[in-house]
């Protein structure tokens, strides 16, 4: 039998028998099916934080999802961030401010007070309060580190004594350890009698009398097996140990390898110190992966939020090293200047040459930065690595130039048609080799190969481009 339908008049809800229909919320009609904040919903924000509608600017930011106010902290100006910051003191957790972008955090945490930030960071796990602490200057970390808890501080100090991009200073200090003298009856008991411990893991780390890992117990083997079991008899010996000064990028690729879900972090004397989880590594490998990106293009760190003097300085010195190099072309195109003179259609072909070499020498070079940056090229297999590439650049080169070379001599002349090819695939391979080797010297003299690698090899594919062909149409007679 039907059962009446009840409202609640404080939520909207309507309860049909044992089912809730939930009313629709009007503001979520300002999100998108992506969770993205549309305009609408923005422009309503700006306008509550404008007329000082603290009430207003509240109730639209609290259905929010901490992520998505940071999202939305994001897209407004520094003084309207700062404004709506103060009309939602409640919503501003520490997971909001873990979310937020570097500069933007920043400039929201230059805006509080040490106890406001002080109070943030005790919420955040150790990793996050480091990455919140470590950016302010000697003087504001101080400020805030006095204002700490002296367990949370003394955590953050040690983290700060690692180097930056390290394990240890990534590391979150929040981890269940056990003895390799418990059951797995002694285990559980102690995570349900202890409430101190963490509340998120996945595995519980096994130590022997000195603290050193000696395996690790994933929770469903726990819940699956008999108490009286000793945890020696259960646990999984083979782990990945991660020291603590190991750089951020080899930790990733080690995740990436070994398909780590989590990973114990020992100090130099093999101890149990942190760990890292694959939500850390997530971060990092974004984070390393558009890095490399933004410096193979000389763009600095690339983001929106990054004041401009910064962007103009990342910037512009690779624009003037880029000016430098293409002199370097225009001296060879002024060299050979008469010839362009007796025969225009050098000049109307000689840009396609430099241009195939260019686009040739930054294929390869992605491919070699990346396999650097993935590990996959080391020097054991370096010269098989460029053999390769110059066997790929060379099987290029000849179908380009065949193709260019045909539609040159229909135009022009046959004589052209076969200089402009011979021009591509020397090019060609001039790009395949540059943009395997640059790279790698780079790498070899312990540089980034992604900061300069595309300003060397765009030197060299245009400077041979412009040589090779003009030289062979001068070799040829075609010009004097």
């Amino acid at each position: 039998m039907a059962q009446d339908d009840l409202h609640d008049p404080e939520t909207g809800n309507s309860i049909v028998g044992d089912e809730v229909l939930f009313a629709e919320d009007p503001r979520e009609d300002e999100l998108d099916e992506d969770n993205l904040l549309k305009p609408e919903f923005v422009n309503a924000v700006r306008a509550a934080v404008a007329a000082d509608d603290t009430a207003r600017a509240y109730d639209l930011v609290e259905p929010l999802h901490p992520a998505d106010v940071a999202d939305l902290l994001e897209l407004l100006t520094s003084d309207e961030r700062r404004d709506l910051a103060a009309a939602i003191t409640d919503l501003m957790t520490g997971e909001v401010i873990a979310e937020l972008n570097d500069y933007v955090r920043e400039d929201m945490i230059e805006a509080l007070p040490a106890s406001a930030v002080a109070d943030i960071a005790e919420q955040l796990d150790t990793d996050d309060a480091v990455q919140l602490i470590e950016d302010l200057d000697d003087e504001d970390q101080q400020a805030v580190l006095a204002e700490m808890d002296a367990e949370d501080r003394a955590a953050i100090e040690s983290a700060l004594s690692y180097p930056e991009e390290s394990a240890g200073r990534l590391m979150q200090r929040e981890l269940v350890a056990v003895p390799d003298t418990m059951t797995v009856g002694n285990l559980i008991d102690y995570l349900r009698d202890h409430d101190g411990l963490t509340t998120e893991f996945w595995e519980v780390f096994v130590v022997d009398h000195r603290h050193h890992p000696v395996g690790t117990c994933q929770l469903s083997w726990i819940l699956r097996t008999p108490r009286h079991i000793p945890l020696m008899d259960v646990m999984k010996r083979d782990q990945t140990l991660i020291p603590t000064d190991m750089d951020q990028e080899e930790v990733a690729l080690r995740f990436q390898k070994y398909g780590l879900i989590s990973a114990a972090v020992v100090d130099d004397s093999g101890r149990l110190v942190g760990q890292l989880t694959v939500d850390d590594i997530v971060h990092i490998i974004q984070e390393e992966a558009g890095e490399d990106a933004l410096l193979m293009s000389g763009a600095g760190d690339g983001d929106i939020n990054e004041p401009i003097r910064d962007a103009y300085y990342s910037r512009v010195r690779w624009l003037v090293a880029n000016l430098g190099t293409a002199l370097v072309a225009s001296l060879i195109i002024a060299a050979f200047g008469g010839a362009i003179e007796q025969l225009v259609a050098l000049a109307v072909l000689m840009p396609i040459v430099a241009s195939i070499g260019g686009n040739a020498g930054t294929q390869t070079m992605a491919v070699t930065v990346r396999a650097i940056a993935l590990n996959q090229l080391t020097r054991s297999n370096t010269k098989r690595m460029v053999w390769r590439e110059l066997r790929v650049a060379m099987l290029n080169g000849v179908t380009v130039a065949a193709l260019v070379g045909i539609a040159t001599a229909l135009v022009f002349t046959p004589q052209l048609g076969v200089v402009i090819a011979a021009a591509v695939v020397i090019n060609t391979v001039t790009a395949g080799l540059a943009g395997v080797a640059v790279p790698i010297i780079f790498d070899r003299l312990d540089q980034d190969p992604a900061v300069a690698s595309s300003v060397f090899v765009t030197m060299i594919t245009d400077s041979m481009g412009f040589f090779a062909f003009l030289g062979l149409a001068v070799a040829a007679g075609l010009a004097g």
